[in-house]
C-alpha cells in the first residue's frame, strides 16, 4: 500500500520541489499540494492521508500554522502523521508540537529537504507511527531545559509565579487577591515563600518586591530572546 501524502507549503518552488523528491519513491502518492492551512484542512478531510508534510509558517497569519495544523489533526485524524518543516531550532514551536506525545510527529529543519533520504525517512517514520526530531533541536530543547531548571523562578510553585507575575504589574496585595481569589494574608504567605525561594532577604519589603519584579523579567526577556 502507498504512503498518501498532503504537502502544505505556501513557496510554490519549495512545494514542488517536495512533492518531485516524494513521488520518487515507489511507496509514496502526494495526494494533494497546498499553499495555506484552510487548503490544508481541507484536503486532509477530502483525501484521508497518512502523512502530511507541513511548512510552519503559511497563510492567512504566517504564525505557526503547521504547529496548529498538527496539534488539531492529532483529535480530528488521530491516525494522520505530520512532518513539519521549519527554519526554526526553536523549543517554543517544538515543544507544542510534542506535548500531546511525540507518536506520528516529526520536526525538520528545512534545510533537510536538500537531504532527500531524512525527510523521505521521516514520512516513513511518522507513517508507522514512529517520531524524528531534527538533531539541532533535540538541542534547543535540551539548552531550553537546563535554563528552565537553573533559574531561581523554578522553584516556585505555580501560585507564587502566579502572585509574582500579578505583583510584577504593580498591584498591592490587596488588588493580587482579589485577582486570585485569594485573601491579603494567604497573598502575603506566597510572596514571603518566595522572596526566600529566590533568596530575597531580609531587606525592607519594597526593596524585594522590586528584586523579585526585577528577577521575575528578566526571566521573561530571556525566554523571549531564544525564540
Amino acid at each position: 500500500m502507498s504512503v498518501r501524502i498532503v504537502i502544505a507549503e505556501d513557496s510554490l518552488l519549495v512545494r514542488e520541489g517536495v512533492r518531485r523528491l516524494l513521488d520518487l519513491q515507489e511507496d509514496f502518492r502526494v495526494v494533494a499540494a497546498c499553499a495555506d492551512l484552510p487548503e490544508l484542512l481541507a484536503a486532509v478531510d477530502e483525501h484521508g492521508p497518512d502523512v502530511v508534510v507541513t511548512d510552519i509558517r503559511m497563510p492567512p497569519g504566517f504564525a505557526d500554522e503547521g504547529i496548529a495544523a498538527a496539534i488539531r489533526l492529532r483529535s480530528s485524524h488521530p491516525g494522520v502523521g505530520v512532518v513539519v518543516l521549519s527554519q526554526y531550532a526553536e523549543p517554543a514551536y517544538a515543544t507544542p508540537l510534542l506535548a500531546g506525545g511525540s507518536a506520528g510527529r516529526a520536526y525538520l529543519l528545512k534545510e533537510r529537504v536538500s537531504e532527500p533520504r531524512s525527510l523521505v525517512e521521516a514520512v516513513r517514520a511518522v507513517a508507522a507511527g514512529g517520531s524524528v526530531i531534527d538533531p539541532a533541536v533535540v538541542e534547543a530543547l535540551v539548552a531550553d531545559s537546563i535554563h528552565a531548571r537553573s533559574s531561581p523562578l523554578a522553584t516556585l510553585t505555580g501560585r507564587e509565579r502566579d502572585v509574582l507575575a500579578h505583583i510584577a504589574q504593580g498591584k498591592s496585595n490587596a488588588a493580587v487577591g482579589a485577582a486570585l481569589f485569594l485573601t491579603e494574608r494567604a497573598v502575603e504567605k506566597h510572596i514571603n515563600a518566595l522572596f526566600a525561594k529566590l533568596g530575597l532577604g531580609p531587606e525592607p519589603d519594597t526593596n524585594r518586591r522590586v528584586m523579585a519584579v526585577l528577577l521575575y523579567l528578566s526571566a521573561r526577556s530571556g525566554d523571549a530572546s531564544t525564540r
